[in-house]
């Protein structure tokens, strides 16, 4: 029954849903063709006590182990409207093709999404920033599944953003897409910025390597890679998890690292910072088991 409600992936690999391209399988992954099969398979799922998670371009998770349950992938859900400087948006949308798509039609806010690699329902979810702006400066509201699977529509003002945090972390909400507010500018300006910063990220990012960028936020008034580096632990590995080279705050795979490398890794950097510095480290990537 669980196979009429769209593509089903047996026994897939972690490193395919994963930026991290982490070892390790997932028992199967489901992509429902629309929202009525998403909402029947999410019903199914709760009515079996079925574990389940829906991801976007798992760009910001850390798998520690097999997961013996079902993730559900929202690929389909990519519609988009555009009108004048109001883009609606499905939650599947990939980030960095909106940011790209908007820009040559002269809208500007989404410059510094350009190098997320992630979708917009996940976006949202943490909230998701770089140069100083995030999700929370574009979106005017959000459409969402909540957990009587009753579609309702949220306001910017009442998604209780802050730093790489909203209210789809607070409440088990299903961000199914989004209105942005955009403004107009000239298609040469956004795309000279996205440029500049694309080559800045290649100089002082390791982009070769598979990971989830930065791992920790930075504490107030400093930045947790120049910490990390002042400890001398670049290079530092656990297994095929090593911190970059190139950036501190990056966690690159080498190999075939698994959830667990990645997980020894950040408590021995959060154990020396908070040894040397008294500063908590807090990660800005989750944890699946």
């Amino acid at each position: 029954m669980i196979n009429t409600y769209g593509k089903v992936i047996n026994n897939a690999q972690i490193k395919n849903y994963t930026t991290y391209k982490l070892d390790g399988k997932i028992k199967k992954v489901i992509v429902p063709d629309n929202l009525d099969n998403l909402i029947k398979l999410l019903k199914y799922l709760k009515q079996n006590k079925i574990k389940h998670k829906v991801i976007g371009n798992g760009s910001n998770l850390i798998f520690l182990k097999d997961y013996d349950g079902i993730i559900i992938k929202l690929d389909n859900f990519k519609d988009i409207i555009i009108e004048d400087n109001i883009v609606t948006v499905g939650s599947g949308y990939n980030l960095v093709r909106l940011a790209l798509k908007t820009a040559k039609l002269g809208l500007s806010g989404l410059e510094f999404a350009s190098g997320i690699p992630g979708t917009i329902g996940g976006a949202i979810y943490m909230n998701a920033g770089a140069y100083k702006k995030s999700m929370s400066d574009i979106v005017k509201e959000i459409t969402v599944l909540d957990n009587k699977f009753e579609i309702k529509k949220i306001k910017a003002k009442d998604l209780n953003f802050s730093y790489r945090h909203s209210l789809l972390k607070e409440k088990n909400y299903i961000c199914l897409s989004a209105t942005l507010k955009l403004e107009n500018k000239n298609p040469e300006e956004i795309l000279d910025l996205i440029k500049e910063r694309k080559e800045r990220r290649k100089q002082t990012q390791p982009l070769n390597y598979p990971s989830a960028g930065s791992v920790f936020r930075n504490p107030k008034d400093d930045f947790a890679g120049r910490l990390i580096e002042e400890l001398g632990l670049k290079g530092f590995k656990v297994g095929d998890a090593m911190i970059s080279k190139k950036h501190a705050n990056f966690i690159i795979n080498t190999g075939n690292a698994n959830g667990q490398d990645i997980k020894k890794l950040i408590k021995i950097i959060q154990r020396k910072v908070k040894k040397e510095y008294n500063i908590e480290l807090i990660l800005e990537q989750e944890y699946v088991e």
